[in-house]
């Protein structure tokens, strides 16, 4: 039986890619490649992620790769255009687990404690969790087991009746290996259908 519902939020019911403004900033594919494998890298943001500040993230980066100053201050500069908006039905199914009362609702996320704030007042959904861990926040991030640990401890959730919604197959494998159970977001759909084969719609 299944009482808890634990939700990434990213990719999950958060639409967010750097690629809607850089694919405005390069002319050339190749380049803006290259810059997502070696200068703005995920490892990079992921740190921000973790709770490295903005601004040593910016000077750090910068000075490894000066000829890309104007586009390295893009990222978090323009950080609001990367924001494509609501994952609509997965908002849906939040809604009908919210709306059901029948399980808590969690969200876990990996997030910079300075960006969260912005999305907190763009989408209101992200008001409906009971609770709501950032990795920014808590200087922790997934696949880190720890975070998950934090995220059973502070809300006295039994990994036994949870289950965990990540696009990301990294944190689905890391939170499996922990022993939370953990399915991997491919589409509003297949989440859809996984949570009616699982007796939770």
């Amino acid at each position: 039986m299944i009482k808890t519902i634990i939700f990434d939020l990213g990719g999950v019911l958060v639409d967010w890619s750097p690629d809607y403004v850089y694919k405005t900033i390069f002319d050339d594919e190749k380049e803006k490649q290259y810059f997502f494998d070696n200068v703005c890298t995920p490892h990079w943001n992921e740190l921000q992620d973790a709770g490295r500040p903005i601004a040593e993230a910016n000077e750090l980066l910068i000075k490894e790769f000066p000829q890309y100053e104007e586009q390295i201050l893009a990222f978090y500069g323009r950080w609001e255009e990367m924001l494509g908006g609501p994952i609509q039905g997965t908002v849906e199914i939040l809604k009908e687990l919210i709306d059901n009362k029948k399980h808590r609702v969690l969200a876990l996320t990996n997030w910079s404690a300075e960006t969260f704030p912005i999305a907190l007042e763009r989408y209101d959904f992200l008001h409906w969790f009971e609770g709501t861990l950032v990795s920014g926040v808590e200087k922790l991030k997934k696949p880190d087991p720890v975070f998950y640990q934090l995220m059973l401890d502070r809300y006295t959730i039994d990994p036994s009746t949870a289950i965990f919604i990540d696009d990301n197959l990294r944190n689905v494998e890391a939170s499996n290996k922990f022993g939370l159970p953990a399915i991997r977001f491919l589409s509003p759909e297949s989440l859809r259908a996984d949570l009616v084969r699982l007796g939770v719609l």
